[in-house]
C-alpha cells in the first residue's frame, strides 16, 4: 500500500506517490510519450494524458494492459491549445505541465474509479475532505449517488452541472473527443482554498475566482455519439483521468501560486542567478522558469527552432524568454545556462531529457546568440512607434519586427500589454499577407492541387518496371480537363497504370515520354494530384493525345537509375550520421534527385573532417558489402517491432512499406537500388548550416560521385600547377602564402594607421568652436572603416569637447563616421549627425548617440556635405 504524505510533499514525492498507488491498483506504469504527438495529425503537441492512448479508445489499438498510469508531460502553446500569452500574468498557466492520469480500458468504472480518487487525495495526500467537493453532469445520477451515498460526500458539496453551452451534451461536466465518437460524462473534483480567496463554487457566477480551484477530472466514457446527436452505450466503457501535478503541488506544499511550489521556486531562483535579479517575485522570472522547461523537453522530443510548424512555437517561447531576461536588464545570452537546474530537478523523472542535456544547452545558447544580435535594435524600433503617447503599435511596425528582427507577433503584443497598449493584428497579418502573395507570385506554379480529378486512382508499378503499356483517363490543359492535348501545348496526363514514380518523400518525380503511335509526350516532372494519383507534366512534342488512347509509358532509365542510386545511399548515410554524430540525429527534410542527394538533420555543431570521412566510410563499407535490399509491406504495429525508423513528423497509414539496405531499416515508400553495391561510390561534397540546430550535408553517388572527383582532381592539379609544386605540397604552399598575405595586410594596417595619425594631428587645428564646443567635418585620405574609427577616439582625446565627421573616399563610394564626446550628447547625437550627412551622400546609417558610422554611393555631394556639419550642429547647441 501507498504510504501517506505526511509532510510538505515535493514535486518528485508527488509523482512517485500517484504512480505508486496506481500500481497498488493493479495497473501498468507507462513512460510518458512525446510531446510530439505519434501518428495524429490533429495535434501540434501532447496536450494531455491520454494523446497517447488515443487509439485504444478509439479501436484502432489493443494494449496488453486494461488499467494504466502515467505522469505525461504536457505542452499547449500552439494551435487550438494554447496558454502561451497567460503565463506570467495567472497563478496557474503553464506552457509546459505535468499531468497525472490513470485509465481502464473496459475495464473497472465510475465506483472504483471516483473511489480510489477519494482515497488518493484524502488517505494518501492527506487532503482535509471538508475542503473537497466534486461536480457531476446533471443526468448522471449513478456518479452522484456513488459521491453521496457510498463515498459520503455531504449532497450540498456535489454540483450536478447542465447543459449550460447551447444544446444537450454541451456542458463542462460532458466530454466529447471530437462532434461524433467516444464520449461521456465527466466529475471533476475540486479543492477550496478558503473564504478569504475570492470566487464562487463551479457553477456559480463567481466560479471564475480563485478560490475553488478543480485539480481533478474523471471522464467516463461510456456511449458513442452520432451524427445527428444521439448516443448510444459502448461495448466496453471506459475511464480516463487528468490531474494537474502543478495545482496538487501548491495545495500539499501551502501555497495559492503554481509559480510557489518547490520546482519552481528552484527555477526562478535560477534564473534570478543568471538576470543578476534580486526581486524574486519579479512576473518575468516566473516567464523564464516555465520557459526553460517548455523549451528543454521540446529540444530533447526532437523540436528545434525554426520559422515554421512546431520549431516556430518553439522560437517563440525561446524568444519570449529571452525578452523577458532582456527586460530586467540582462544583455547577453542566460537562458541556456538554467539547463543544468532543470536536469537537476527533473532528470530523474525524465531520463530521457537529461541525456541530452549538453544538445538542449547548445541548441538554446545558439538560438541566443542569434536573438541577441537584433534584439536592441528591435526594441528601439518598438519604443520608437509606441513613443508621443501611440495606444496602438501599428501592424506595418509589428510585421517589420517580426520579419526583420525575429519578433514573433505574440512577443510584441507581450511589450504591448505590459504597458496597457494593443496591436494593430489586422494590419500584421494583412502585410504577412502581401508578402505570401509575393512569394508565391515569384515561386514555382504547380497546378497538380489545382485540378479537379474525381476519377479512380491509378496502378503504380514502377517497383517492377520502367516501361508498361497504360490508357489516358484524364488529360489537362491550363489546369481545366480537355479532351485532347495537341502539339505544342503544355499539360498534364493521368494514366490508369503508370511506371512514373510521383514526387514523395524527398524523392523527385520521374521524368520520360509517353507515346501513341506518331503521339509523343515528353513526362519533364511527375505529382500527385491525390494520394494515388499520378499527375504527368510535360509537353506534346508531335501528335495528339487524346482522353481513351492506349499509350506505352516510359521512365527514362538513366535518370531513374541515377536518382534511385542517391535515394539508396541516404538512408545508408542517414544511419551512418546517427552513429557518428548520436542518436539525436533526425531528418528535418531532403531532397533526392539524379545529381545528388541533400539531406537536413538536427545536429547543432559544424561537421568535422574526421567525422566526414568516418560517414564515408561507413556507407562505403555498406556499398561494397553488395547485399540486396528488401521491401516489405506490412502493418504499422508490425514495422515497429522490426524497429524500423519512423521519420520525425511523418504521418503514416495502416500498411507501410519497410525498407531494409544494408544494414538500415527505415518505412519508405521510394524506389531504391536492388543491391547496395548497385550505389558504386559514395562521398558528401557540401556540409553546412541551414537554421539554429539543423544542418544539411549533400553527396553524391556513381558515376556523379566519379566526375565529381575526377574535378577535385583537376582542379588540385591546376592549383599544384600554378604554384609549382607537386600536388601534396599545396597545403604547405598555401599556407606560407596565407602566412605572407597576414603580414603583409598587418604591416598595410600600420601604414594606414601612422598616416591617419599623421593627418588627424594636422586636422585638430581646423576644428571651429560653435558654442563652446568643437566643430570638426574632413576627409581622411586612405582610410578605411577601422581606421576612421581610430583616428575618431584620438580627435575626441585631442579636443575633449567636440562634434566630429569623417569621410574616407573610395571611388564614388563614401563612407562616414560622426562622433561626439559625453558632454555634448545630450543635445547632439552622432546618429542623427551622421545620418543627416549621409543623406547628402546617396546613402542612410545610425548608430549609438556618441558614436556612428554610415555609408553613400555619390562621393561627388561630400564637400558640400561635410560644410553643412557647423551650422547642423550649430541649430542644436
Amino acid at each position: 500500500m501507498t504510504r501517506p504524505v505526511t509532510a510538505v510533499a515535493s514535486v518528485a514525492d508527488i509523482r512517485k506517490s500517484f504512480l505508486d498507488f496506481f500500481a497498488s491498483k493493479g495497473h501498468t506504469v507507462v513512460a510518458s510519450s512525446p510531446l510530439v504527438p505519434g501518428n495524429d495529425p490533429t495535434l501540434m503537441f501532447t496536450n494531455s494524458g491520454m494523446v497517447q492512448f488515443k487509439d485504444v479508445f478509439l479501436g484502432t489499438d489493443k494494449r496488453p494492459y486494461v488499467r494504466a498510469a502515467s505522469v505525461q508531460a504536457c505542452l499547449r502553446a500552439g494551435g487550438k491549445h494554447n496558454d502561451l500569452e497567460n503565463v506570467g500574468y495567472t497563478a496557474r498557466h503553464h506552457t509546459f505541465f505535468e499531468m497525472l492520469g490513470n485509465w481502464s480500458f473496459g475495464d473497472y468504472f465510475k465506483r472504483e474509479s471516483l473511489k480510489w480518487a477519494w482515497e488518493l487525495l484524502t488517505e494518501v495526500y492527506k487532503l482535509p475532505a471538508e475542503r473537497l467537493l466534486a461536480t457531476v453532469y446533471e443526468e448522471d445520477d449513478e456518479a452522484y449517488d456513488i459521491w453521496t451515498k457510498e463515498i459520503g460526500l455531504p449532497p450540498e458539496r456535489v454540483i450536478r452541472i447542465g447543459d449550460n453551452k447551447g444544446g444537450r451534451y454541451k456542458s463542462d461536466n460532458f466530454w466529447m473527443m471530437a462532434d461524433t465518437g467516444p464520449c461521456g460524462p465527466c466529475s471533476e473534483i475540486f479543492y477550496d482554498h478558503g473564504p478569504h480567496i475570492p470566487g464562487g463554487p463551479p457553477g456559480s457566477p463567481e466560479e471564475d475566482g480563485d478560490r475553488f480551484i478543480e485539480i481533478w477530472n474523471n471522464v467516463f466514457m461510456q456511449f458513442n455519439m452520432a451524427e445527428d446527436g444521439s448516443v448510444t452505450p459502448l461495448p466496453a466503457p471506459c475511464v480516463d483521468t487528468g490531474m494537474g501535478l502543478e495545482r496538487l503541488a501548491a495545495i500539499l506544499q501551502h501555497v495559492h501560486s503554481n509559480y510557489e511550489i518547490d520546482i519552481f521556486d528552484a527555477l526562478i531562483k535560477a534564473a534570478a542567478r543568471e538576470t543578476g535579479t534580486k526581486e524574486l517575485t519579479n512576473p518575468s522570472l516566473k516567464v523564464i522558469a516555465d520557459h526553460i522547461r517548455a523549451t528543454a523537453f521540446l529540444i530533447s522530443d526532437g523540436v528545434i527552432p525554426s520559422n515554421e510548424g512546431r520549431g516556430y512555437v518553439q522560437r517563440r517561447i525561446v524568444r519570449r524568454a529571452i525578452r523577458h531576461g532582456y527586460k530586467l536588464g540582462q544583455k547577453t545570452p542566460f537562458f541556456h545556462k538554467l539547463v543544468p537546474d532543470l536536469v537537476k530537478l527533473m532528470g530523474d523523472a525524465y531520463p530521457h531529457m537529461a541525456s541530452q542535456a549538453q544538445r538542449i544547452t547548445e541548441v538554446l545558447r545558439v538560438e541566443e546568440e542569434r536573438f541577441y544580435e537584433t534584439l536592441a535594435n528591435g526594441m528601439e524600433i518598438l519604443d520608437a512607434a509606441l513613443a508621443d503617447g501611440a495606444k496602438v503599435l501599428p501592424g506595418d511596425v509589428a510585421f517589420k519586427l517580426h520579419d526583420t528582427y525575429g519578433f514573433p507577433l505574440d512577443l510584441s503584443a507581450d511589450v504591448c500589454r505590459e504597458r496597457g497598449l494593443t496591436v494593430d493584428e489586422a494590419g500584421f497579418h494583412a502585410a504577412m499577407e502581401a508578402q505570401k502573395a509575393k512569394g508565391r507570385a515569384a515561386g514555382k506554379f504547380k497546378m497538380d492541387k489545382a485540378l479537379e480529378y474525381t476519377g479512380a486512382g491509378n496502378a503504380f508499378i514502377g517497383y517492377e518496371s520502367l516501361e508498361s503499356p497504360a490508357k489516358v483517363v484524364a488529360l489537362y490543359l491550363d489546369g481545366m480537363a480537355v479532351a485532347e492535348l495537341k502539339a505544342g501545348q503544355q499539360g498534364v496526363v493521368v494514366l490508369d497504370t503508370t511506371p512514373f514514380y510521383a514526387e514523395s518523400g524527398g524523392q523527385v518525380g520521374d521524368e520520360g515520354v509517353i507515346t501513341s503511335g506518331s503521339a509523343r509526350f515528353t513526362v519533364g516532372d511527375t505529382q500527385k494530384i491525390k494520394a494515388d494519383v499520378f499527375g504527368h507534366h510535360g509537353a506534346m512534342e508531335q501528335g495528339t493525345l487524346a482522353v481513351g488512347d492506349t499509350v506505352t509509358a516510359s521512365v527514362n532509365m538513366d535518370l531513374r537509375a541515377a536518382t534511385v542510386r542517391n535515394h539508396s545511399a541516404t538512408h545508408l548515410m542517414h544511419k551512418a550520421l546517427r552513429e557518428v554524430l548520436g542518436e539525436h540525429v533526425q531528418q528535418k527534410g531532403s531532397l533526392v534527385n539524379a545529381e545528388r542527394t541533400r539531406f537536413d538533420f538536427a545536429h547543432n555543431a559544424p561537421l568535422t573532417d574526421a567525422q566526414i570521412r568516418e560517414i564515408e566510410a561507413r556507407v562505403n563499407a555498406e556499398v561494397l558489402a553488395n547485399v540486396p535490399t528488401q521491401a516489405q509491406l506490412m502493418d504499422i504495429e508490425a514495422a515497429q517491432k522490426t524497429g524500423a525508423m519512423m521519420l520525425f513528423g511523418e504521418k503514416y497509414g495502416e500498411i507501410v512499406r519497410v525498407l531494409t539496405i544494408g544494414s538500415t531499416q527505415e518505412l519508405c515508400g521510394g524506389t531504391h537500388v536492388q543491391r547496395t553495391g548497385d550505389i558504386g561510390l559514395f562521398t558528401i561534397v557540401a556540409e553546412g548550416g541551414v537554421a539554429a540546430g539543423v544542418r544539411r550535408v549533400e553527396a553524391v553517388t556513381g558515376l556523379n560521385a566519379l566526375a565529381y572527383m575526377q574535378e577535385m582532381e583537376a582542379t588540385l592539379g591546376g592549383v599544384a600547377g600554378t604554384l609549382r609544386v607537386v600536388p601534396s605540397e599545396v597545403p604547405a604552399r598555401v599556407g606560407a602564402l596565407l602566412e605572407q598575405l597576414r603580414e603583409t595586410e598587418k604591416e598595410m594596417t600600420a601604414l594606414k594607421g601612422r598616416l591617419a595619425s599623421a593627418q588627424g594631428d594636422e586636422l585638430v587645428s581646423q576644428a571651429v568652436d560653435v558654442n563652446g564646443v568643437k566643430v570638426l567635418a574632413a576627409t581622411l585620405q586612405g582610410a578605411d572603416a577601422k581606421t576612421l574609427r581610430d583616428t575618431m577616439d584620438k580627435l575626441k582625446d585631442k579636443l575633449k569637447s567636440a562634434v566630429i565627421v569623417l569621410a574616407a573616399v573610395d571611388g564614388n563610394k563614401v563612407q562616414l563616421a560622426a562622433g561626439v564626446t559625453a558632454d555634448s550628447v545630450g543635445k547632439v547625437k552622432a546618429g542623427e549627425l551622421v545620418n543627416f550627412v549621409a543623406q547628402q551622400v546617396g546613402g542612410k546609417g545610425g548608430g549609438k548617440p556618441d558614436m556612428a558610422m554610415a555609408g553613400g554611393t555619390d562621393a561627388s555631394g561630400l564637400p558640400k556635405a561635410l560644410q553643412s556639419v557647423q551650422g547642423w550642429v550649430k541649430e542644436r547647441l
